[in-house]
């Protein structure tokens, strides 16, 4: 199953994100509450998906939206769903033209961040090696 790296300053959020992606069966392989560990993290573990939480506090000199684009500098292949409450249309819009796939509004519905991720990564390949 693909892995995923979950990424919010909000240990509850990472807590939630991770208990519904988990039990839809994917694998949590990294989680980051701040922008330069999550970038730190994609090159260290390269995920097959990120969910992004693109509002962290400003502890450092990069944000979700900066942390977007490091990972698609890093790897333009790089499949990240924002995931924002809906008063930050206008940095969704950002982070979405800085590369990200998808977006899902907080608070989360499980069967829209569910949703979004099996369109992020695309038809699943159900052919057994021989």
């Amino acid at each position: 199953m693909s892995r995923i790296m979950v990424v919010d300053d909000a240990l509850f959020m990472r807590s939630l994100l991770t208990k519904i992606l988990t039990e839809e069966g994917y694998e949590i392989c990294a989680e980051a509450s701040t922008a330069t560990e999550a970038v730190t993290k994609y090159k260290a573990v390269k995920p097959d998906l990120v969910t992004m939480d693109i509002v962290m506090p400003m502890m450092e000199e990069l944000d979700g939206i900066g942390a977007v684009r490091e990972i698609i500098k890093f790897d333009p292949n790089a499949k990240i769903i924002v995931v924002s409450v809906m008063g930050e249309q206008s940095l969704v819009v950002e982070a979405i033209r800085a590369g990200a796939k998808d977006f899902v509004v907080k608070p989360v519905r499980p069967a829209v961040l569910l949703e979004a991720v099996r369109n992020a990564l695309g038809p699943v390949d159900k052919t057994i090696e021989k």
